[in-house]
């Protein structure tokens, strides 16, 4: 590290709800704020880390566009069981293979948007609050989720693949983040350069 490498610490909040499933696994409701969010699933001591994303509007705003991509088939849909042991099985798989094969979606919408309600009831969420400057909040999430890929099994056998992620220019200055949170959080480094 050099002087001129400027320093954000991260405090890392919850574990929060996904919005409208409070009753079902007795989180917190997430906070109404704009930044950087990870979803997570309970992982033994801790929580494995599914997908890190931003948001400049409010966080409820974006999960509400998640919920509704979910719902409709455009996301990949994991077994909730499985993934609570570090196993990536899926019941869905969204993004272009949902485009090209909306009838068998349809098909089979209601066991699909069955396992949804369970994915999104078992998401454990965390957000961070670094301000609203769009390439630092892109930066921190490529570097996370860049982190997890790149890291032993589970860890990187939980993600999806394939998210469009905007890592650190060669002309930006770099920023080392350090990461705080109240639990441990599977493939989050105390440190971050990104």
């Amino acid at each position: 590290m050099t002087n001129k490498e400027k320093t954000i610490e991260a405090f890392w909040e919850g574990p929060f709800s996904w919005p409208g499933y409070e009753k079902e696994n007795n989180l917190l409701p997430i906070l109404e704020k704009p930044g950087i969010y990870l979803q997570t699933f309970k992982y033994y001591d801790g929580f494995l880390i599914y997908a890190a994303g931003i948001t400049l509007r409010t966080i409820l705003k974006r999960f509400g566009e998640h919920t509704r991509n979910y719902l409709n088939g455009e996301y990949n849909v994991l077994d909730i069981g499985s993934a609570e042991r570090g196993i990536r099985k899926e019941i869905w798989h969204g993004w272009g293979y949902a485009r090209e094969n909306r009838e068998e979606f349809e098909e089979k919408k209601g066991l699909i948007q069955e396992a949804v309600h369970k994915q999104l009831s078992g998401f454990s969420i965390f957000t961070c609050n670094i301000g609203r400057e769009r390439r630092v909040l892109e930066r921190l999430e490529a570097s996370i989720m860049n982190s997890v890929y790149n890291g032993p099994g589970p860890i990187c056998d939980i993600p999806d693949r394939g998210m469009y992620l905007s890592s650190r220019w060669d002309s930006e200055e770099p920023i080392i983040v350090k990461n705080i949170t109240p639990e441990k959080i599977y493939g989050l480094p105390g440190f971050l350069i990104i």
